[in-house]
């Protein structure tokens, strides 16, 4: 839920969504839409379908979650950084897991541009420097810092407890920054506009959001026209949108171009 959303939006919606779905089987006997409805407001309804269909698998196998990054990575939507993180936190495997900000923060330490490091060059550094007796609190502690200490701006060396072994704390001059750096999201939960919000409001993602959200608000398993225009969104781009949703398995077309939730449990 966290990966690129505002932890707020976690906050507030991860006790409701572990209520209606405690353990995988809880999710696997949902309907997909079911799911997809739950995860309203936290983006990339990708992964709610992968969720569902990672609970699918794991009841199938058993019902109980890998332990193993193997097990991890053959589930739907689980890549690397996740498999290890889940490995680390859930587990207490010795290894680490590396998201951006890691990534970023062991490529200071070893003096290297990130960019030219190799995954499996990066992924071995994790895993030497893992804390073996808590690599839970040692994988959180790393994205910690590399998110907040470690930032990829003006990093706060001075008060990073990697500064002795940091190869490009030495001289900030020698401290590699990516070209192109993005300002961070803003965690304010204040109802006034963010700067760019029009821009926002004319990109694929936010009408694939309004017509996934649509759906949600429809009768359950009923499917529904959707027409366009939508915002700032010709009536063409929702009917490709629409398209592209199906494509994903997010939504169901009927042949007259309705749409529905994909998996509704009233159509079962």
């Amino acid at each position: 839920m966290a990966q690129q959303t505002q932890i707020g939006r976690v906050e507030e919606r991860w006790p409701a969504f572990m209520a209606a779905f405690p353990t995988p089987a809880a999710m696997a006997a949902a309907s997909p839409a079911d799911v997809i409805r739950a995860w309203r407001g936290l983006g990339y309804n990708r992964r709610a379908l992968s969720l569902h269909r990672a609970a699918v698998a794991i009841v199938r196998a058993g019902g109980t979650v890998p332990g193993d990054i193997e097990g991890l990575l053959a589930l739907p939507g689980i890549g690397p950084y996740t498999a290890r993180a889940v490995a680390a936190i859930a587990y207490g495997l010795p290894v680490g897991a590396v998201d951006v900000n890691v990534r970023r923060m062991l490529g200071r330490i070893l003096g290297a541009d990130p960019a030219t490091l190799s995954r499996a060059s990066l992924q071995a550094a994790a895993d030497a420097l893992v804390d073996p007796a808590d690599p839970g609190t040692w994988a959180h502690a790393v994205m910690d810092i590399g998110a907040t200490v470690c930032r990829p701006l003006r990093p706060s060396c001075a008060s990073c407890p990697a500064q002795p072994w940091c190869r490009s704390a030495r001289t900030l001059a020698a401290i590699p920054v990516p070209a192109t750096v993005r300002e961070p999201v803003s965690t304010s939960l204040a109802a006034s506009p963010r700067p760019g919000t029009a821009r926002f409001e004319r990109t694929t993602r936010w009408l694939r959001g309004r017509l996934v959200d649509r759906l949600r608000d429809a009768p359950p398993g009923r499917a529904m026209a959707v027409d366009g225009p939508l915002g700032a969104h010709s009536a063409e781009a929702v009917t490709l949108a629409l398209a592209a949703l199906a494509r994903e398995g997010i939504v169901e077309l009927d042949a007259a171009g309705r749409a529905r939730l994909a998996g509704s449990a009233e159509l079962a």
